[in-house]
């Protein structure tokens, strides 16, 4: 999966699973502000990107993603390591 396919995956779930606007999803926006995330929906938020994506994402390893730019370059890296 190239990057573009793989920002476009996403953003679509991300969109649709906590309903905001796709637009409001942008590379440097703050994951939590932009999805309204408390703790609880972060755990969502993993898990649909686990299931979505197929990878395991560790507790120290979500605190590192604060961007969606973050959460790109993660998945990037990890889907073609």
């Amino acid at each position: 999966m190239n990057r573009n396919e793989l920002i476009s995956k996403a953003n679509e779930a991300l969109s649709s699973e906590f309903e905001v606007e796709i637009s409001s999803i942008v590379p440097d926006a703050n994951i939590k502000e932009t999805l309204d995330l408390d703790s609880l929906g972060l755990v969502d938020m993993v898990a649909l990107i686990e299931g979505l994506f197929g990878v395991k994402i560790q507790a120290q390893e979500v605190n590192a993603i604060t961007t969606f730019e973050n959460m790109y370059d993660f998945l990037y890296s990890r889907l073609n390591g």
